[in-house]
């Protein structure tokens, strides 16, 4: 006896089917969607994925990685005294540019500044300092438009914030003109930082063709 089998799937058959199908759809778009960076606030105030809506700032964990270096100052508390800190900066390749072509930095430029310990010693090049542990961070955000007023950490072009080692995710400055723009003061003719540490911020001269 011949027995015929049906080629036809059954309605079970297919529910399973069209089932998995949706559930590969779903995860290809999911792969597809860019991924939000733990650094970015969950609501972003349009200008810079790491200033929330109501100003608040938060400290870009990849600044290492995709931030330039702008330069380091060595900090020594008393004249003739050892390096006790070492300040490195750092902010994104297109502020650079930015600062190069305009000389001013554009909105949403962020700069992070890097405070460590640092130690020495005399090495074949003569006496050297370099960092240590890093001790906290300091983060200005550029806003030449004022979107935060009444935010005591908004003020003079810049959002102002300080974040510490030990809890990286809080920043712990109140008020800008008491815990940041301060030591800003003899850099204000440079729109409050210190430029003439930065080299990089010229403009290069053309490469020889």
């Amino acid at each position: 006896m011949i027995t015929k089998f049906s080629h036809r799937p059954s309605v079970t058959g297919l529910a399973a089917l069209a089932s998995i199908v949706v559930i590969v759809a779903m995860v290809a778009i999911e792969c597809l969607q860019p991924a939000r960076s733990e650094d970015t606030p969950a609501n972003t105030s349009g200008f810079s994925p790491y200033v929330a809506n109501d100003g608040a700032i938060s400290l870009p964990k990849d600044y290492r990685e995709s931030f330039v270096h702008l330069g380091t100052w060595a900090v020594a508390k008393d004249k003739d005294k050892p390096v006790f800190e070492m300040h490195n900066v750092y902010t994104k390749p297109e502020a650079i540019q930015a600062y190069r072509r305009d000389g001013k930095f554009p909105d949403g430029a962020v700069l992070v500044k890097e405070i460590t310990d640092a130690d020495a010693a005399k090495l074949t090049t003569g006496e050297s300092s370099w960092s240590t542990d890093t001790k906290v961070w300091f983060v200005m955000i550029k806003d030449s438009k004022g979107r935060f007023p009444g935010n005591h950490l908004w003020g003079d072009g810049w959002g102002w914030a300080l974040f510490k080692a030990d809890d990286p995710k809080k920043n712990v400055a109140t008020d800008f003109k008491t815990d940041c723009i301060t030591c800003h003061i003899p850099a204000k003719q440079d729109d409050w930082i210190y430029t003439r540490g930065y080299p990089i911020l010229k403009k290069t001269a053309a490469a020889p063709q």
